[in-house]
């Protein structure tokens, strides 16, 4: 009983305690920003900025530059514009870089005007940068980065495909031409460098690709809902690998491997870049003064012989997080939609809760049509949890006499015990081996709601017209809550002291506090499943009542 009740309370306690965390996140005094500071140090700390050649942001490669200094570009005239029917870009021309990626097609809240910045510049920054070191490399040069010209400061799609040329030349005859190339209905953008050698002597060249952040950018998770926001990898060997913030901080990753990607993750979005799958690649990533991360794709060196053009290319993904799209991008790129150790569960269950969504064009009734389904195709494992808990708490008074007495013997007590459940044909761990079983079923579904794209903004019913916020009137938790209280009496217990008794009744209270901040579709999910649980539980008793179980 003294278990019990401690472990009542410490529940009861953790759950106080993120309910005080997020409170404090809500409505707690915020930090004062340093926008000064921050500004102020944007030069100092590598960021691409208008003033600053950045050096800090390049790698090293296999060779240190040769190429002479470059000519600066006005400010006025160094930001082009890229709008397609998905993306809206701008590309700084001092290196090529992607410093903004609204997502047209995501709007920051629903029915809002204002794109989605996956990408962005300015105090939360983050971008994508790639360019050519070694030995004859602009991006090596030592006055900083190659300064790029093109012939429009706007480009805008109107077929299927779109392609941005960047011109750099230098006074020894070599010229790179950086093309991005868009497609219609697609994130991925192709970035080419053409090199030209006119230069009578062989260039050597080394491309890498990164992503670039400010460490302390605001997460959009909390206690209660956590998700992720990092860097991430893939090689050869491990088709995914998470690397935080913290691991760039404590170490710096460098790993060679065949194919391979590097990227960053927010909850429904990433970017990343992906080299040529057909050669080795070397993944790495770098910390600029404990304020900015970077992780990046370092490929393999080039020898450009004079007269020759050689091109190298890469892709650069930046949108949501749609498996069936990034599947076929590379290797574990879909593994970014993050269902954890159960994903082998969640990719089945989000196929046939797409296939329920394609038949009634309703997320909502997806998600009920889901949990119907699970919950069925659980039915006997749910029935075999409830006919052992009935079966041992029929025992109950049998248990109590056989303490009382043996009393402290423990070993005549562990006998007899088990003469009895053998006896009257029970198995005492009958009633968690259904539980075990089903849990991870029930947890890569809540992963599937939790982290996929496709409900974000998803309309349902009446007042949820979005899936991936918190119900605004709080009707969901509240019947949740009910739901719950409807469990627990229809439940025997076999507790019986008062104290851990109020605190049982109190759980479904606290469990509606802690849902209040759930996604409505997580809260829908769990509501529909203590509803049927509830029908199930019902039928069961009444099979066990005609079969003489009480």
């Amino acid at each position: 009983m003294e278990s019990q009740r401690s472990f009542l309370i410490i529940g009861l306690a953790l759950v106080s305690f993120l309910l005080w965390q997020q409170w404090q996140k809500e409505y707690g005094p915020q930090p004062v920003q340093q926008v000064q500071t921050e500004q102020a140090e944007q030069v100092s700390q590598g960021v691409p900025s208008f003033d600053d050649a950045q050096s800090e942001d390049v790698p090293t490669g296999d060779s240190m530059p040769a190429a002479k200094p470059m000519a600066s570009a006005s400010n006025a005239n160094r930001i082009i514009e890229v709008k397609t029917d998905g993306l809206d870009l701008r590309i700084d021309l001092l290196g090529g870089d992607v410093i903004t990626a609204d997502l047209l097609k995501f709007p920051v809240t629903q029915g809002s005007e204002e794109p989605y910045s996956l990408l962005r510049s300015g105090n939360g920054l983050y971008v994508a940068q790639s360019g050519l070191i070694g030995a004859n490399g602009p991006d090596a040069s030592s006055s900083g980065r190659p300064v790029y010209r093109t012939e429009s400061n706007f480009y805008e799609m109107t077929g299927d495909t779109l392609e941005v040329p960047l011109v750099w030349k230098n006074d020894q005859g070599l010229t790179v031409t950086k093309t991005f190339i868009f497609k219609k209905d697609h994130y991925e953008v192709a970035v080419n460098y053409t090199v030209q050698n006119n230069s009578g002597a062989v260039a050597n060249v080394q491309q890498y690709a990164q992503l670039k952040q400010v460490i302390d950018a605001e997460d959009d998770g909390n206690m209660f809902m956590p998700t992720y926001r990092g860097a991430a990898y893939s090689t050869e060997d491990d088709r995914y690998q998470k690397y935080t913030f913290d691991d760039i901080e404590d170490d710096k990753l460098r790993e060679t491997t065949k194919a391979g990607w590097a990227g960053m993750l927010e909850h429904y979005f990433v970017s990343a870049w992906v080299p040529p799958q057909d050669q080795v690649n070397t993944i790495y990533s770098r910390n600029i003064s404990n304020q900015y991360a970077v992780i990046g794709v370092l490929m393999p060196a080039a020898a450009i012989n004079s007269g020759e053009t050689k091109t190298l290319s890469s892709t650069l993904y930046m949108g949501p997080k749609d498996q069936e799209k990034l599947v076929q991008i590379a290797r574990g790129l879909d593994l970014t939609v993050d269902y954890g150790i159960l994903w082998w569960i969640s990719q089945p269950l989000f196929s046939l809760l797409t296939f329920l969504h394609s038949l009634v064009n309703n997320w909502g009734v997806a998600i009920i049509l889901i949990t119907i389904v699970v919950k069925g195709a659980m039915y006997w494992l749910t029935k075999k949890q409830y006919e052992s808990m009935a079966r041992m708490r029929n025992l109950a008074p049998k248990m109590q006499q056989l303490k009382d007495r043996f009393g402290d013997d423990r070993q005549k007590m562990s006998q007899s015990m088990m003469e009895l459940y053998k006896k009257e044909k029970v198995n005492p761990m009958g009633g968690c081996l259904p539980l075990v079983l089903q849990m991870p079923i029930f947890l890569a579904l809540y992963w599937v709601l939790m982290e996929s794209v496709e409900l974000r903004h998803a309309d349902f019913a009446l007042w949820i017209t979005d899936l991936s916020v918190k119900d605004p009137y709080f009707v969901l938790p509240i019947l949740t809550g009910a739901s719950m209280y409807l469990l627990q009496k229809l439940q025997p217990t076999t507790i019986t002291d008062p104290m851990q008794q109020k605190i049982m009744q109190f759980m479904p209270v606290a469990m509606s506090v802690f849902f209040l901040w759930f996604p409505a579709g997580l809260v829908l999910y769990w509501l529909v499943s203590n509803i049927i649980t509830l029908v199930q539980a019902k039928m069961i008793y009444a099979s066990m009542e005609k079969r003489g179980i009480k």
